[in-house]
């Protein structure tokens, strides 16, 4: 327990396994990007729920380690040089994680800084644009009466499917042959957006071919799956 204990948040989230990785998570899009990695890289790690809708996220506990206050947060007790490390931000997780055990990530340098922008492209675009369809479609913001951000971000993840068909074009995944942190960081979102959202029929995703195949060949791994549904909700 030593190696956590200069860690806040592990006196409200206790390890029971403390020579593994901690993840602080709660199953929202970018929350099970770590812990579909975690599954298919097949690190040992404790997985603790931040109930989100409880606010745990933003305890002191929680921002002592991500200041941000959004899921998911790790701790991993065997950092760089064998130190402890605390991460926030699933992209950085995700390339953390590629990059400790050499895998889900290209070794070539121009590959995988490729894979690198796509994971960016994620952060940057599609993750912020489809929270806001989910956020004035299925939930608050369908209280507003003016409809006009609701079709501006609409279009927007419209475009960005867009983008997302044409790099799929001939191939599997993203990065083409080699499943990465590209497709992991991404497929949450798609997913959420015409499944949990109901967003499918405002961004024409029926219209789409490419995304789609490849939306069911990411949930068709057995890691996916398992990562999906981690850590368990109450």
């Amino acid at each position: 327990m030593s190696t956590l204990s200069a860690f806040p948040i592990n006196q409200r989230w206790p390890a029971i396994h403390p020579e593994r990785l901690q993840l602080y998570s709660w199953p929202t899009p970018n929350g099970v990007k770590v812990s579909i990695a975690l599954e298919e890289l097949g690190l040992p790690y404790e997985a603790h729920g931040v109930d989100i809708g409880k606010n745990e996220s933003w305890t002191a506990e929680f921002l002592s380690l991500n200041p941000n206050g959004k899921i998911p947060a790790i701790v991993d007790p065997d950092g760089p040089g064998g130190k402890p490390l605390g991460l926030f931000e699933s992209g950085a997780i995700l390339l953390y994680l590629a990059e400790k055990t050499h895998k889900l990530i290209p070794s070539d340098p121009g590959r995988r800084y490729e894979t690198i922008e796509w994971v960016f492209f994620q952060m940057a675009n599609v993750g912020p644009m489809f929270g806001q369809v989910g956020f004035f479609h299925k939930f608050a913001g369908r209280e507003i009466a003016d409809k006009r951000p609701l079709e501006r971000y609409v279009n927007e993840s419209r475009r960005l499917l867009g983008v997302l068909e044409t790099r799929l074009a001939g191939r599997p995944w993203i990065m083409g042959d080699d499943y990465t942190i590209a497709d992991i960081s991404h497929l949450g979102w798609v997913r959420n957006l015409v499944g949990f959202y109901g967003a499918g029929d405002l961004v024409r995703y029926g219209e789409l071919t490419r995304v789609p195949a490849w939306l069911e060949r990411c949930l068709a791994r057995a890691a996916v799956q398992r990562g999906l549904e981690i850590p368990k909700r109450g």
